[in-house]
């Protein structure tokens, strides 16, 4: 079983009352005015150690108070795994003495995790909204934008309902701009505040030069949407936004997650997005990921996904013969019909991706795009290994 990327550990946390934010080193910065933008990450303190000037330090050696009152600075200490940290990562020091990894440049999933709050309550909610005041964080967004390497091709922002910061979201997509000019930006919403053109109009006018919208569609059938996401009216506030976007030039992409509310009318929403919203520059179709609301509303949510590949591919089909630009995310070769496997993307964050051992047997892994790690109990029972590379051959291993 190949397990997922670690992101979070704790300690104990001294010397400092809000939370910081810094680039890992782990080797003294000579330069003091670069020091306040690194978190300083050591096995051991030394005596006559210069820290002066780091936004913190991190180590794994118990410090006593003697030791906590010399450093004057935040000191993260008795660390339980900092073997997860390399060179640049951005760690987030929680005053309660958790540490987040907020940022790696090595990969390509890196996100601003916007707001625990959500104006939508989806059946297949992976992240459920927590009803908290959370407009303080907007300062960590920022400063985290300034920590983040402007080489980094692709950031994502995400929630929660990111535009439920309403110009505090518009601030961080600013800064985006000016500080990562050449990152493209996805960002997930429901796109429900874009029902309003004056939110829409504020959007457009940051200009940001490379901003794509994932905004879910879940139906051709207003009830059958607003029931998936749990909010009467959404239908209509989404479809309307699609079009205040379409007006102001925005970048859309149609998410879809696949499962036993929605395969049914699957070729028909296909139809419905050609002729309503040619306009969008992507259609994502998407596997359910095992997480929050899912595994409460399993029953009613799941099919296994070999069960729902003729209208998977009939959508595929109809829009890609029309010229528009469709994925397939979150699904395993294995499970899909052969025809429909140009379409498939390696999509899981690293972070969230598991290998079963069933797969580490594979000729194609390094092809398919694997599971989440919240699958390992419920997936397709019709995952299995490939004992040779089946393209053209189309061998399926026993």
């Amino acid at each position: 079983m190949n397990y997922v990327i670690r992101l979070t550990t704790k300690g104990i946390s001294s010397n400092f009352k809000t939370n910081i934010l810094g680039q890992v080193t782990f080797e003294p910065i000579l330069d003091q005015i670069k020091r306040k933008d690194y978190i300083l990450v050591l096995n051991e303190i030394k005596d006559g150690l210069d820290t002066n000037y780091y936004a913190g330090v991190v180590t794994s050696q118990k410090l006593n108070s003697d030791l906590l009152s010399n450093l004057k600075l935040p000191v993260l200490h008795s660390v339980e795994h900092s073997d997860h940290f390399s060179v640049n990562d951005v760690l987030l020091l929680d005053t309660t003495g958790h540490i987040r990894t907020l940022y790696r440049p090595t990969s390509r999933f890196n996100t601003i995790f916007t707001t625990d709050r959500c104006n939508s309550y989806c059946l297949m909610c992976s992240q459920p909204p927590i009803k908290k005041d959370d407009s303080e964080r907007i300062i960590e967004h920022l400063r985290l934008i300034d920590l983040i390497d402007p080489k980094t091709e692709q950031l994502g922002i995400t929630g929660g309902e990111p535009t439920l910061l309403r110009d505090d979201l518009l601030k961080i997509i600013k800064k985006c701009k000016e500080l990562l000019p050449n990152t493209r930006l996805h960002m997930l919403t429901n796109g429900k505040m874009f029902y309003y053109s004056s939110f829409t109009e504020k959007l457009a006018g940051v200009d940001h030069p490379n901003l794509t919208l994932g905004i879910p569609l879940y139906s051709d059938m207003p009830t059958e949407h607003d029931y998936v996401v749990q909010s009467k009216g959404a239908f209509e506030q989404t479809t309307i936004g699609y079009y205040n976007l379409a007006r102001f030039n925005q970048k859309i992409e149609i998410r879809v997650v696949l499962h036993a509310l929605t395969y049914k009318r699957l070729p028909q929403l296909a139809e419905y997005i050609y002729r309503n919203f040619p306009f969008v520059v992507h259609i994502a179709l998407m596997g359910l990921e095992m997480m929050g609301f899912t595994r409460t509303n399993l029953t009613e949510l799941w099919i296994d996904p070999k069960n729902y590949q003729d209208e998977l591919e009939k959508a595929v089909f109809y829009l890609t013969n029309r010229g528009m630009n469709v994925s397939i995310y979150n699904h395993q070769l294995c499970v899909l019909k052969p025809s429909l496997w140009k379409w498939a993307r390696q999509s899981i964050s690293d972070y969230k991706n598991l290998y079963l051992d069933e797969c580490n047997k594979c000729a194609i892994k390094d092809k398919c795009g694997g599971l989440f790690s919240s699958a390992e109990e419920v997936h397709s029972k019709y995952i299995k290994a490939f004992n040779c590379d089946p393209i053209g051959v189309q061998k399926i291993g026993v």
